[in-house]
């Protein structure tokens, strides 16, 4: 395996960013989105030799990732995790821009109302750019549902942010 690793970093670690992203937002933990993450690479490098070499490498790492994120789910008997308090040290000052800092908190507090299947296309393809076709390719899923998905998931973010935690609409100057 370590030859594995020296000759194919240089492919592996330009995804290691968008994969902790992914965890982050996944798991709303950094310890434990690290501890995905090294699982994710893991997996993938004792699987490496059995991959696809025209496959899509990004699209073949988020779906290991995805898939180590949901046996964990299952494993511990509940549906996603908990927002904790770690995450709003990811929200920026509010002296420097009050409204910019609401905007985030309520978007990262939207994010986990959204079911896991809507949380993860909408993570996929408007934080890590992936096309509706890659994701579809993680998800498992065929690119009609990736994009009923996202249309949902985007409906229901616009309303989260528009209407806040109180479901009071907000007034926007």
């Amino acid at each position: 395996m370590g030859h594995v690793v020296g000759r194919d970093r240089p492919l592996i670690e330009p995804q290691i960013p968008a994969l902790r992203r992914y965890a982050v937002a996944l798991l709303r933990d950094r310890e434990a989105a690290d501890d995905l993450v090294q699982d994710t690479l893991e997996r993938a490098l004792s699987a490496w030799s059995g991959r696809r070499r025209d496959g899509d490498l990004r699209a073949w790492l988020f779906t290991i990732e995805r898939n180590l994120f949901l046996a964990a789910v299952r494993r511990r008997g509940r549906r996603g995790a908990d927002l904790g308090a770690e995450v709003l040290e990811q929200v920026p000052d509010p002296s420097a821009d009050p409204g910019a800092a609401l905007g985030a908190r309520d978007v990262l507090a939207g994010l986990d109302t959204l079911p896991e299947e809507q949380r993860s296309v909408l993570l996929l393809v408007a934080v890590e750019d992936l096309s509706y076709a890659e994701a579809a390719q993680v998800l498992g899923v065929p690119l009609g549902t990736v994009m009923s998905r996202l249309s949902r998931a985007r409906t229901r973010m616009r309303g989260f942010v528009e209407t806040g935690r109180t479901g009071l609409l907000r007034r926007v100057k």
